[in-house]
């Protein structure tokens, strides 16, 4: 995750540049004439982005203003505030009451992760409510055993409201869940086995097992009797769709249409000794249940567990089966989708992120207040100078690439182990200790590579920026705190306006609620470690260029910074793509918790340069990194405790 080099000859030339620069007025007046014209035409592109954006992403979700779309909180019979989007078609009257899906996200994401789903289905005229489940998103935590506490981690709580709204049909109340929130599905639907006037008429289970045994007998049972039933099952799913064999084994998702399992739910609980017929995939199977023609159905898609809610495969089995249950008010082919034009709006709004994370923090070092941070020239980055350097250098990709993967696996169970003790949010915790981990060792190379070779060979401290006075230091963390916030206005004004954020599949900038402060003051320290250290690894002790081009140097040094990573990915999904089977070595969820910190790693690294080089300061970089990505962390997770 960090590398080192040799080069001093340019940052001697900083420091006396700097020097010069803050001796005299007009000297400090041409970083702020240089900054106001090239940041702020870069803050306006980035504000453009921003529009752009927010704007478009709310027509899609909108569908161009025909769902009104209402962000509700409400305590619920469990006793608990419950977060959930509303989603109501201009079609749903009172006159005309539409079918109304509620639906959920998986562990350790937020309401916005089903946009696949309610944006298609709201276009077709359902009323869709996509849940916060308790202790995720905006959601309260809930304390003790969810299961027991929150009726269906939220789930039911949400059937049991949408069920009192005048403009749905009471008879077409359907649920989805993706992940775990297809276990809630299952959960609900137990509770709602237990009124006297059952309420959900169907059911879609995304990348999640039905309930097959009965919990009291053992025994293979129809747990959705007279409900119509789908399960969305990923052929390479890290979790999901196994079942032991005789020998003690276990079969592959690959391989779930051949197991008891799914051939008893295709035969709506039967036995399997009871049947004789081997049922397919992508096929509907119907049978009278309690007087009522009832379906189940399997859908096989090609991708992974975390791919499904993000998927035009999958999405159009979700507008399939509910469409073949209640018959959608608006009639759409499955096939024509557009929530991908969303999730490209909201990739546009990352991009402007990352933007105006650098733009911003340039303007404000051409204010009076931050000047004196601002170099009067930014740092020129020369050739490699000596054997000993390259020696150095590639010797530091590889070791840092090589120790982030082996500590990330080393870390995973041992960290898991502790969670409990610490009562707060587990990836962010796995993610910050191992990430301090890996700052901690950049800096013993550091100090070995100072001790040994960088002293002899010129490397000054205070000249590459690693040694600031503490006058310094505290604008450096008042700046960084001001850049953070600034950003984050446009984060929560997107959420308050347009319920909108920043995001592309795992990878999301949301706003948060006031109880997520705890989390992330406890997490921060975590980040700030490696940031902070890696900033000054990756620019104090590496500037220089490849082939002559500093470009190339800052994207060999973003794509190092997450080759452990990258690694760890490549290993996972090329054998599960090639066997069926997980990576021995690496765990389901370290892969997954693994998707978005590839890219973070890298645009991090190429942030904090950008910042260096105007500043020659690491600090400052290494500290809106680690702040903006703490903020990140606790918003897309469940909070414990």
């Amino acid at each position: 995750m960090t590398t080192i080099n040799t080069n001093f000859e340019s940052i001697e030339r900083t420091a006396r540049s700097n020097k010069s620069a803050t001796s005299g007025h007009s000297l400090q007046d041409q970083p702020r004439a240089r900054y106001s014209r090239q940041a702020i035409g870069w803050l306006i592109v980035a504000l453009i982005l921003f529009l752009v954006s927010a704007v478009g992403a709310s027509l899609v979700q909108t569908d161009g203003g025909r769902v009104e779309i209402q962000d509700m909180r409400w305590e619920t019979p469990s006793g608990y505030m419950l977060s959930a989007l509303l989603f109501k078609p201009d079609t749903a009257t009172v006159k005309t009451p539409a079918p109304v899906i509620v639906a959920s996200h998986g562990m350790l994401n937020s309401r916005e992760m089903q946009d696949s789903t309610y944006v298609e289905l709201a276009r077709r005229g359902y009323v869709v409510v996509a849940i916060d489940m308790y202790g995720h998103g905006f959601s309260q935590i809930v304390t003790g055993p969810q299961r027991d506490a929150s009726r269906g981690t939220g789930l039911y709580d949400a059937v049991d409201l949408v069920a009192k709204f005048p403009y749905i049909d009471k008879n077409k109340i359907g649920i989805t869940g993706h992940s775990f929130g297809g276990r809630s599905a299952n959960w609900s639907v137990d509770i709602d086995n237990t009124v006297p006037n059952p309420l959900v008429s169907a059911v879609l289970l995304q990348s999640a097992d039905a309930t097959y045994i009965d919990p009291k007998t053992k025994k293979f049972f129809n747990a959705y009797r007279s409900r119509d039933v789908a399960i969305i099952a990923a052929k390479y799913d890290e979790f999901f769709f196994r079942e032991k064999r005789p020998d003690g084994t276990m079969t592959i998702p690959g391989d779930f249409l051949s197991t008891k399992n799914a051939q008893s739910f295709l035969h709506f609980g039967a036995a399997p000794e009871d049947f004789q017929d081997v049922r397919a995939a992508d096929t509907v199977y119907t049978q009278s249940v309690d007087g009522r023609q009832t379906t189940r159905a399997i859908y096989t898609v090609s991708m992974t567990h975390p791919w499904v809610p993000f998927s035009a495969a999958s999405t159009s089995r979700v507008i399939e089966f509910f469409d073949r249950t209640f018959g959608a008010p608006t009639p759409i082919a499955k096939d024509s989708q557009t929530w991908q034009r969303k999730e490209a709006f909201n990739a546009v709004g990352l991009v402007a992120f990352a933007i105006f994370l650098v733009a911003f923090t340039k303007i404000m070092l051409a204010t009076p207040a931050f000047a004196n941070l601002a170099v009067e020239h930014e740092t020129e980055a020369t050739a490699i100078p000596t054997n000993a350097g390259r020696a150095w250098l590639w010797g530091g990709l590889v070791a840092s690439a090589a120790f982030s993967a082996i500590s990330y696996m080393a870390l995973f169970q041992p960290v898991q182990d502790l969670q409990p003790g610490f009562r707060t949010q587990y990836p962010p915790l796995f993610v910050g200790i191992w990430a301090a981990a890996n700052g901690l060792f950049a800096l013993l190379f550091m100090v070995l590579y100072y001790r040994s070779s960088g002293k002899r060979q010129g490397l000054n401290l205070r000249s590459a920026g690693v040694v600031i006075g503490l006058r310094q230091l505290g604008q450096t963390i008042l700046l960084a705190a001001i850049v953070v916030s600034a950003a984050y206005l446009i984060v929560f004004a997107g959420d308050y306006f347009l319920k909108i954020d920043f995001r592309l599949w795992v990878l999301a900038i949301k706003s948060f609620n006031a109880d997520h402060i705890p989390a992330a003051l406890k997490m921060l320290p975590l980040f700030t470690i490696y940031f902070v250290i890696n900033s000054v690894a990756i620019n104090s002790f590496n500037r220089f260029t490849l082939f002559g081009k500093e470009w190339l140097n800052t994207a060999v040094i973003a794509l190092f910074n997450a080759l452990g990573g990258i690694v760890i990915l490549l290993l996972q999904y090329v054998t599960s793509f090639r066997t069926g089977e997980m990576h021995p070595m690496i765990q389901a969820m370290e892969s997954i918790y693994m998707l978005p910190i590839v890219v973070i790693l890298f645009v991090t690294a190429i942030v904090s340069r950008k910042i260096y080089r105007a500043t020659n300061n690491p600090y400052l970089g290494g500290l809106i990194n680690a702040v903006v990505v703490t903020l990140i962390s606790i918003a897309n997770t469940q909070t414990l405790t």
